[in-house]
């Protein structure tokens, strides 16, 4: 049951990136900042196109590599895997769900970076400073999900502790 509140979190921040990529993609101009300086000049510049092929590529890579132990454990591919998180073991579902929930924070923190790049390149319409709270957030964010990560593993050790017999 924790598997599917973790896929819905982990599709919804599909959707939501790429609302928000294709949204600000639209609204930016030829050339994109990604570094600028005090003044607000533009250090570094990229094309549009480029941002739009590098930004969905980062977004598919991303995606696939970090869904590929989830789908790993959840089909039993392999034996080790499926020994360590058999069918029924609510570790599995913990697991399962950090997993593809942990995909969604990343899509997030993309999201978040594509708002960054908006506001760098608009600075006269939206300025840093009025998002600075989602930049704290990710790092947050982040934290929380590897605390989650080693109270689950630290919970399945015990349990295997617990179980396996004495010598």
């Amino acid at each position: 049951m924790y598997i599917r509140f973790g896929k819905v979190f982990h599709g919804l921040t599909i959707l939501l990136f790429l609302f928000i990529f294709l949204y600000f993609y639209a609204a930016l101009s030829d050339r994109i900042a990604y570094a600028v300086d005090e003044d607000g000049g533009w250090l570094k510049t990229i094309t549009k196109g480029t941002f739009f092929y590098t930004g969905l590529i980062i977004f598919g890579v991303l995606n696939v590599l970090l869904a590929v132990p989830g789908k790993l454990i959840e089909n039993g591919s392999i034996s080790s895997l499926k020994r360590l998180f058999p069918v029924g073991d609510i570790f599995r579902e913990y697991i399962l769900l950090w997993i593809y929930s942990f995909i969604g924070v990343i899509n997030l923190a993309l999201s978040i970076l594509t708002l960054f790049v908006h506001s760098i390149n608009n600075q006269n319409e939206i300025s840093t400073d009025s998002f600075s709270f989602f930049f704290y957030m990710v790092p947050i964010l982040f934290l929380i999900w590897v605390l989650a990560l080693f109270w689950i593993l630290f919970k399945k050790f015990q349990e295997i502790k617990e179980n396996s017999p004495s010598l």
